[in-house]
């Protein structure tokens, strides 16, 4: 085993051990540390595999800014933990078949040439001169660009359907209209008192403090 497929494979237990903990944790925040911990070990395997601007996207991306982002959100909604974990056990048989089907397909593809289901060639090797992030482009806006744009449209209304569902009104929460404090006038909120200057007495502040010491 060279030192490549060690750092291979290290990653990659990593990598399925920190994705099984995002769906068995019962801590909503623990879940989405742990979905973090997932996307780096991808980008090193991103940028084992030469893919460095993919790499560098998904840990400035995504563990950045989406995830910084899901842990506000999971924060600020009051999640009651008892109430998801209600139909588990009645999900589980139709989740654990779709989990062993994803498993199968993933070793039929990945690990197909090893285990003879097809005869693949390995890839060329890359020219010095290759640019992964100039080919990437080249695919995303030229054969991949209707899927592209869909994929940007289901961003959007994923970002108007978390917006509408933080944004709704509670009782206990104290609200401020914009429009209310720009329309304030100075003789509206302050008041001048016009009163006599007032000369303090020594004699009687010493008798006053005197009287009072004695009290």
């Amino acid at each position: 085993m060279t030192f490549n497929e060690f750092v291979f494979w290290v990653f990659s237990i990593i990598l399925v051990g920190s994705a099984l903990g995002v769906i068995t944790s019962r801590n909503p925040v623990h879940a989405a540390l742990l979905l973090v911990l997932a996307f780096c070990t991808s980008a090193a395997i991103w940028i084992q595999l030469q893919a460095e601007f993919l790499a560098i996207t998904l840990i400035l991306v995504y563990v950045g800014a989406v995830m910084v982002l899901f842990l506000f959100v999971v924060m600020m909604l009051d999640i009651n933990l008892a109430r998801l974990r209600e139909g588990f056990w009645s999900y589980l048989p139709l989740g654990g078949l779709v989990a062993l089907l994803l498993v199968a397909e993933m070793v039929i593809v990945l690990g197909g040439r090893y285990a003879g289901f097809r005869d693949a060639p390995l890839p060329p090797a890359l020219p010095p001169d290759y640019s992964n992030t100039k080919e990437l482009g080249r695919l995303i806006y030229t054969e991949y660009v209707y899927p592209f744009e869909i994929a940007a449209v289901i961003l959007l209304v994923a970002i108007v359907s978390a917006i509408a569902l933080t944004l709704r009104r509670r009782k206990e929460s104290r609200y401020v209209d914009p429009a209310s404090q720009i329309a304030v006038r100075r003789q509206d909120r302050v008041r001048m008192v016009s009163m006599p200057a007032e000369k303090r007495d020594s004699g009687s502040g010493t008798g006053e403090s005197g009287t009072g010491g004695a009290a």
